[in-house]
């Protein structure tokens, strides 16, 4: 085989990897080697994979985050689709900083000191987006509790600075829960995204282990007040032509919960009016964070795709490496189809 064949083909590494530093050739090396990551279950198996690929999108998108002093949460998050998302000029960009108000025992965000809001952010963000040419931008942020609006104002300006510059780019904003603020989650809602998505992340019961400083309740309320309001604009946009706002949410397993509790809690969200829902493995981003229960099977994911999509949801992902923004332009082109129809 030549070297130049060699050079396209795929390489298939464990996930560890993308816990090091990947421009690191030797952070690189044992990452592989280290194929038992320390509170999970024994090696991870052989569905959970990626594809490292480092192509000419890959490196502008990159260029142009640091360029304009962006966060991503592929990044912090550590993310195991950042090759093929990146590689593709897809990235879900992070507001407000990359140090996070709470602590919860599953992400890889730091905590710390906040900083303060910039407020050319949400033009450099709508700026990124028109020279990548996005067609569908995900956009998040940090939890901001220290903020009296939950930051929901940097959001929505972030939101219509995209609209403006970039008016047919769809736009998807997944919010934190505004402390269950009622008017910040309008806030957001009003400024016109495509969709609107807040995570469950898991079952109720695990709450106070996985996300300890937020409610379940409360989550399901902000689903279900943005389901409301898309609800009162749905004739309005109807008459202007412009797409049904959808209302995503997002759940982990892999931590503990059971079968009957991922049903209860899919049911939970169906009734709020949630219409587009992830199911993902969750993975332990060090070997600080939370321990991984079990790896799911693909059969299993397969089921739970089947589950949500009999309880009505319109669009579902489900898998192994499937996060709350993979692939996200699917769901508003299958919801699209079926409004055609």
């Amino acid at each position: 085989m030549s070297e130049a064949r060699q050079e396209a083909r795929p390489t298939f590494i464990p996930i560890e990897s993308l816990m090091a530093d990947s421009s690191s050739a030797q952070g690189l090396s044992e990452a592989i080697a280290d194929r038992t990551r320390p509170r999970e279950p024994g090696p991870r198996p052989p569905w959970i994979k990626v594809t490292v690929q480092r192509n000419e999108a890959f490196e502008e998108l990159e260029r142009n985050v640091r360029d304009h002093n962006l966060h991503t949460v592929c990044e912090e998050a550590r993310c195991p689709n950042i090759y093929e998302c990146w590689s593709r000029g897809t990235a879900t960009f992070m507001l407000m900083g990359d140090v996070c108000s709470r602590h919860c025992g599953f992400c890889s965000v730091r905590s710390g000191q906040l900083l303060a809001l910039d407020s050319k952010e949400p033009a450099s963000v709508a700026q990124t987006i028109d020279h990548m040419g996005i067609r569908h931008a995900v956009i998040t942020s940090v939890n901001r509790d220290d903020l009296e609006d939950g930051g929901s104002a940097h959001i929505a300006a972030t939101i219509r600075a995209v609209r403006e510059r970039c008016p047919e780019t769809t736009i998807e904003m997944l919010v934190p829960d505004l402390l269950g603020n009622l008017d910040d989650v309008e806030r957001v809602v009003d400024a016109d995204p495509e969709v609107f998505a807040h995570n469950t992340e898991t079952v109720p019961r695990l709450y106070d282990r996985v996300r300890p400083e937020a409610d379940y309740q409360q989550t399901l309320d902000v689903l279900r007040h943005a389901a409301v309001r898309r609800d009162e604009a749905a004739a309005t946009r109807q008459a202007t032509g412009k797409r049904f706002l959808r209302v995503k949410s997002g759940i982990m397993v892999g931590l503990g919960e059971t079968r009957e509790e991922v049903e209860e809690t899919l049911t939970d969200l169906r009734a709020q009016g949630v219409d587009v829902v992830t199911i993902g493995q969750y993975l332990a981003p060090t070997p600080k964070h939370l321990p991984v229960e079990r790896f799911v099977t693909p059969a299993e994911f397969d089921g739970l795709k089947d589950l949500a999509l009999a309880l009505g949801f319109a669009h579902v992902e489900s898998g192994p490496l499937v996060r709350s923004s993979y692939r996200a332009e699917r769901a508003l082109e299958q919801t699209d189809a079926e409004q055609d129809t």
